[in-house]
């Protein structure tokens, strides 16, 4: 028995592209070193994080009491991942060797039964499962799952692997739909997703079939979570939206009603997103059309209605959560670093299943834009919560903007982002490409060299470039003998006329949802010249999106661009783009330094003198002075300093 696994082997790709290298070379050495301070609580300006701590109290190697968020255990398995597919790009004896003492406190802390959870070892011991609706056991179980398949793939060590099956073949004794078992299932997806990857590499069915339980038992009646709490004595942990708000709001975890049933993406944006990638993983390996509509209809209600330019989804505060179509406030937007990560996951996902450009459109956009915005340029800053527009004199008085923060943070208390944006920017390579049976697809053309096996047969390639600063794109082949392949090349929605040609010739293929498939005895030397022409594109949104109506948006390639204070001066919102205006490149310098500025001619509403009225009465015209208007790269906004700064700006006819 194999599974059908679609998965790039990071092993086999080295990140090469200046833009996404420099990126690679943070998270070796600044990011997994700057978290592993973090997580050991060694600076001093950083909230404390205590995860290690726990860990060491669990195994009896120190005394004290748990400290942290319910979920705390998982920014240390996360950074873990983050460390096994470094190593993959990178090999460190001193990295790994660090890493193995971590994998061997877990064993230390993990019970006979399997059982490994710090909260529940050590804070309340004896409670274990007794509420599933709201404390993260099984989503710290998948994210150790997940851990244990990166260590294992990247060095080949099964020691972390050999840990979270115990735990999982635990699991699996107490949740199920036998005599004896709980019918639950996690008020915070996630060991979903994580199951189907342990299915893949241990091939032990029990995984895969836990999975599809968790997904197919999620919403039916009587509610799971109603039955626990009643057990409970009607005892609830969060309080932050009133009395046991989160076991009542069954949309809230997308367990209102089964999910055949549901049409729309509701509730905990993270949440929902990695619910529908386990979902969409096993709705591909089990060739279940249901399960694959439900994914569908989720994905097109979210990407059509309810996302943000920049990929970003979950537009208010209060649960960090979607709200209802086309609801999409930029200056409140909450649109968390971990959600868009979570939709990169779900996008890809569905192109596994699909093949289908819209997926990987998604998926780049959200990466280029949320994803690489969650990290400062010097790897030791972040944001949790990513508005599309901010002015830090409202944010300081106003409670309405208590989320936002106008300058990224050292480190949270609640420190999902950092180490969840550490693991996929150095696992970038598992997007890049997507190795199905029918073709090879090359999804983002960053600069890498990779090496896929194709019936028995080398397949190498390497990419070249300056993505996604310069449209064009070469692909170099080098594998020794000849190999029989299609290579399916994406076509990008934000491209007009894209032209490929092989060795100096116009390309033959078929365009296919996309992709142009060209098949081909491809052999050393072959070259694939992509121009992708980077047109400097006017975005609007659908009128039915309130707070975007006259205003425009500026997007070049996959990148979103925005205004900021230090470039254009404050008040922002008075600054027109003109109709006709035309856009010039200017280089970055300083720490925007390789980044492509944006600049053109606008205007300005001039600022009335101190003692004007505050309204006026029938029509005054306000006079309008040229400005240069600079725009640049959204992701690389706030790391000059505090001020403003806002995609969406008016258009002037």
């Amino acid at each position: 028995m194999h599974a059908e696994v679609i998965e790039a082997p990071l092993n086999h790709i080295t990140i090469t592209d200046p833009f996404l290298g420099e990126y690679q070379r943070l998270i070796h050495d600044v990011v997994i070193p700057y978290q592993w301070q973090a997580l050991n609580d060694a600076i001093p300006e950083a909230e404390p994080s205590h995860a290690l701590a726990n860990y060491r109290i669990a195994a009896g190697m120190q005394k004290g009491e748990f400290y942290g968020m319910v979920f705390q255990d998982s920014d240390v398995t996360k950074w873990l991942e983050a460390v096994a597919w470094s190593l993959s790009q990178k090999p460190d004896s001193a990295l790994e060797q660090t890493a193995d003492d971590v994998i061997e406190l877990l064993a230390q802390a993990q019970c006979e039964d399997g059982y490994l959870n710090t909260w529940y070892s050590v804070k309340e011991p004896g409670l274990r499962w007794t509420n599933v609706a709201e404390c993260h056991e099984l989503y710290c179980a998948g994210h150790l799952f997940e851990a244990a398949v990166a260590f294992y793939q990247a060095t080949g060590k099964r020691r972390l692997l050999e840990i979270a099956c115990r735990f999982a073949d635990h699991i699996d004794t107490v949740f199920g739909p036998n005599e004896g078992q709980r019918r639950g299932y996690p008020g915070h997806p996630e060991i979903e997703l994580a199951l189907m990857r342990l299915y893949e590499v241990t091939l032990d069915n029990r995984y895969k079939e836990l999975a599809r339980f968790f997904l197919e038992e999620r919403g039916k009646q009587p509610y799971y979570y109603d039955i626990e709490f009643e057990k409970r004595g009607g005892t609830w942990h969060w309080n932050d939206w009133g009395d046991a708000w989160m076991v009542k709001d069954k949309a809230y975890t997308h367990a209102h009603k089964p999910l055949n049933e549901q049409h729309q993406a509701v509730g905990h944006a993270v949440r929902s997103v990695y619910l529908m990638t386990g979902l969409a993983h096993l709705a591909r390996m089990t060739h279940d059309e249901e399960k694959r509509q439900t994914c569908l209809r989720i994905w097109n209600n979210m990407v059509h209605k309810r996302m943000y330019i920049t990929g970003g989804i979950g537009s208010q505060a209060v649960g960090e959560a979607f709200t209802s179509d086309y609801d999409l406030p930029s200056d409140t937007a909450y649109a968390e670093s971990c959600a868009s990560i979570g939709l990169m996951m779900f996008a890809r996902r569905m192109l596994e299943m699909e093949g289908d450009a819209q997926y990987s459109d998604v998926m780049e956009r959200a990466f280029y834009n949320t994803v690489l915005g969650g990290m400062a340029l010097d790897g030791k800053h972040f944001f949790y919560v990513n508005p599309l527009e901010t002015q830090p004199k409202s944010i300081a008085c106003n409670h309405v903007y208590d989320h936002i923060k106008p300058v990224r943070q050292r480190w949270f208390g609640c420190a999902c982002c950092p180490p969840n944006i550490a693991r996929t920017l150095v696992a970038i390579g598992h997007y890049l490409f997507t190795p199905r049976k029918d073709a090879l697809f090359i999804n983002i053309y960053a600069g890498s060299k990779a090496r896929f096996e194709i019936e028995g047969k080398s397949l190498q390639l390497r990419i070249d470039g300056n993505y996604p600063w310069e449209e064009q794109v070469t692909i170099t082949f080098d594998n020794a003998t000849p190999v029989a392949h299609t290579l399916a090349l994406r076509l990008p929605e934000w491209c007009e006329n894209p032209t490929v040609q092989v060795n100096g010739e116009r390309a033959l293929g078929e365009v296919i949802k996309g992709y142009l498939h060209v098949h081909r005895h491809w052999q050393k030397g072959d070259c694939i010249t992509l121009t992708l022409p980077m047109t400097i594109m006017r975005v609007y949104a659908n009128p039915r999106v309130r707070h975007t109506a006259g205003k425009v948006a500026i997007q070049r390639g996959p990148l979103v661009y925005c205004l900021e204070e230090a470039d254009n001066g404050a008040d922002l919102h008075n600054l027109n783009l003109p109709q006709g205006a035309e856009f010039r490149l200017k280089q970055g310098v300083g720490v925007l330094k390789g980044k492509v500025l944006l600049q053109t001619e606008g205007t300005r509403l001039a600022t009335p003198s101190e003692g004007e009225a505050l309204y006026h009465f029938n029509h005054r015209r306000t006079a309008l002075q040229p400005q240069t208007l600079t725009f640049i790269p959204w992701f690389s906004w706030a790391n000059r300093g505090e001020g403003e700064m806002r995609i969406w700006l008016n258009e002037q006819a």
